[in-house]
């Protein structure tokens, strides 16, 4: 096996340290939020977003006067992403039925799903306001039945960004709040004097934002592991350069730790994105962003098989792949750990992004190789049932139930199941003993 890297990111120690960094000032804040409630709150709004408001939370009056800001034009593209994003969470949640079978005479077993009775949706907007990231958590909960969801974002330029309240707003959600980062995942999850605490914390953000989630993963339910955003491209010769290039800057512009991966089989193809890569840097305008990206977490990985490739990609499992080869069929049958999968040159990430209906919340940190991304399901909880009818079948499960319980020393719990045995079935069983042996039939 020959794998090359022609580029390589920060090494694995450094990132550590940086995580390990994130992790110490995401603790000692929690703590403060949790201690002071809103005071803490406002105190790192001013701190972080130079921003206190009178409340946090806006009226339906702030809301109206903001979503009248926006152009016709621009609520009309809002409304048909969010369209896209309902429609196959719809989809989704049509697949999610309800079950009740008799496995035995006398015997249901089922199950329901019930929808999260709260959570919490975290819509990132410090340094580009992400309207999408809205439909995908808001307006997902919303299709799946959350009879309580608020909404965070944090000011953009000093104010609340009218499209971002607008997608909020239009998604579903019932309570919005102008706050971001560590000091909104706190008080969602948390609470504070004016905020009640959610079941659940959902949606993507900056490496504080998702080492927060990580942090209060127990005491709320948490949707995945979504830091900065993460992309790879495979590819081999039937693309060229530019639209390899253009793919992988067009994450880097996330943030300043964004990885970007390029996995080909064609050492020319990777001696040209590197080119164009260079070439694109000079004119992008979010290039201060995307080339530290490119710089510290950029790679290029060159590999003599397809089978190789397909190795590489699912040890990295990122979050966006992009496909682009002549069997792109095959990576989608054969890899296992991703975030989501844009499969031919005709596509491209900023469309799963953006508008085109499938989440964009998605599992960061290999993180892919346990868990999918946000879908209508993840607000859904599948909670279990039984019921027995007759008497028989009491009997009967009783018997078998006395006599493993006995097996593993649980006397209790075996006299939940002779008492069963001794009204329903008229059998003696001492106390303290498990059933004698009847075969079922009996």
């Amino acid at each position: 096996m020959t794998i090359e890297y022609l580029k390589r990111g920060k090494d694995q120690a450094e990132r550590a340290e940086d995580d390990a960094k994130t992790r110490a000032v995401v603790e000692a804040t929690l703590k403060e939020i949790e201690t002071r409630g809103d005071t803490a709150v406002r105190e790192l709004s001013e701190k972080f977003d130079n921003y206190s408001p009178a409340s946090f939370k806006l009226s339906q009056q702030d809301i109206d006067d903001l979503i009248a800001q926006l152009s016709d034009r621009e609520l009309a593209d809002i409304k048909f992403a969010q369209e896209q994003v309902r429609n196959f969470a719809q989809a989704q949640r049509d697949t999610m039925l309800d079950l009740e079978v008799e496995t035995l005479p006398g015997v249901v077993l089922g199950h329901k799903n019930i929808p999260v009775q709260s959570v919490g949706c975290y819509v990132p907007g410090g340094k580009f306001p992400m309207v999408a990231s809205a439909h995908m958590s808001v307006a997902t909960a919303s299709v799946a039945g959350v009879p309580r969801i608020i909404a965070c974002t944090p000011p953009f330029q000093g104010k609340p960004n009218a499209a971002v309240i607008a997608a909020m707003h239009l998604g579903g959600a019932h309570e919005i709040y102008v706050m971001g980062g560590i000091q909104a995942i706190g008080a969602m999850a948390l609470g504070t004097e004016t905020i009640d605490p959610v079941h659940m914390l959902v949606g993507p953000g900056n490496a504080f934002v998702a080492e927060a989630k990580r942090q209060l993963f127990g005491r709320v339910g948490i949707d995945l592991f979504a830091g900065p955003t993460e992309t790879m491209v495979i590819a081999d010769e039937t693309v060229d350069a530019e639209i390899c290039a253009t793919d992988l800057l067009g994450q880097a512009e996330h943030g300043y730790n964004s990885p970007c991966v390029m996995v080909t089989n064609s050492r020319k193809l990777a001696d040209d994105t590197l080119g164009e890569i260079g070439r694109i840097l000079k004119i992008l305008p979010t290039a201060d962003t995307a080339s530290v990206s490119w710089e510290e977490y950029g790679e290029v990985i060159v590999c003599d098989t397809y089978d190789e490739m397909l190795e590489v990609a699912d040890d990295i499992a990122s979050e966006h792949v992009q496909v682009m080869t002549d069997r792109d069929d095959w990576f989608l049958e054969n890899m296992t750990c991703y975030g989501a999968l844009f499969l031919g040159p005709r596509t491209n990430v900023s469309n799963g992004d953006k508008v085109i209906g499938t989440n964009h919340t998605l599992p960061t940190k290999k993180a892919g190789r346990y868990t999918g991304g946000l879908w209508v399901g993840k607000f859904l909880k599948t909670h279990s049932y039984q019921r027995v009818l007759t008497d028989e079948a009491a009997t009967m499960i009783g018997e078998y139930g006395s006599r493993l319980c006995m097996l593993e020393g649980f006397v209790g719990h075996a006299e939940q199941c002779n008492v069963r045995v001794r009204r329903y079935g008229g059998i003696n069983v001492p106390y303290g003993q498990g059933a004698p042996h009847r075969e079922a039939a009996e």
